[in-house]
């Protein structure tokens, strides 16, 4: 179900996520916001993160390097293009100038992948007290916003957040253990966990973040 704003503010959206709501437009070009809040909600829980043992390797590899918000302007235009594959989004302008004020005021966050100096994968979401909640992720090449998931659900753990909220479950996010539960739930876990306090690590100490990528490994 979804309702129509006209008048959504970054005050009004902070609110919003807080009582389990989020915007939407209707297309890329489209001039309409909505507010959905689903009867099943996407989550992705942090104790149950699957990481593989492939992707452990090319994550503590030099393939990439990770960045956290360096350039969250680039990772939500990448995020909004329209591609082959993907020919329409729902990140019209009105949604990029409310997530990069959000971004100013330190309540929206992005992780990079970069390769060889170019940015080629990496998502964005908000952060309202143990939450994180996952907006969009882009990938140009193999891997690379695989890694900058990965990379986020460390952080999160080593911040002390509670709660990936996905708004959605796809078969790219299946594959890490995010699953769906039911609306009434979903606001029960948020009630709780939107009133921790945690920290966004955009630097954490790079062995801490190493040895937490090994635990979502199993090693």
């Amino acid at each position: 179900m979804s309702r129509r704003n006209f008048q959504i503010t970054p005050e009004l959206m902070l609110r919003a996520y807080r009582a389990g709501m989020f915007p939407m437009a209707e297309s890329r070009h489209g001039e309409r916001l909505y507010w959905l809040d689903p009867e099943q909600r996407g989550v992705l829980p942090l104790g149950s993160f699957h990481l593989s043992r492939r992707l452990l390797r090319t994550t503590l590899s030099k393939t990439f390097e990770i960045t956290s918000d360096r350039d969250f302007p680039a990772v939500i235009a990448n995020c909004a293009a329209c591609v082959a594959g993907r020919e329409d989004t729902w990140i019209n302008t009105d949604i990029e100038t409310l997530f990069l004020t959000l971004h100013r005021s330190g309540h929206a966050h992005s992780i990079e992948t970069w390769q060889d100096g170019k940015l080629v994968g990496g998502l964005y979401g908000v952060s309202v007290g143990g939450v994180f909640f996952g907006e969009s992720m882009f990938s140009r090449v193999s891997d690379a916003s695989k890694v900058a998931l990965a990379h986020l659900v460390a952080r999160m753990r080593l911040g002390g957040y509670r709660l990936l909220d996905t708004q959605f479950v796809t078969t790219h996010l299946s594959q890490f253990g995010a699953v769906e539960v039911p609306r009434d739930y979903y606001k029960s876990i948020l009630a709780e966990a939107v009133d921790v306090r945690a920290e966004w690590l955009a630097s954490p100490d790079p062995a801490r973040l190493e040895g937490e990528l090994r635990n979502l490994a199993g090693r």
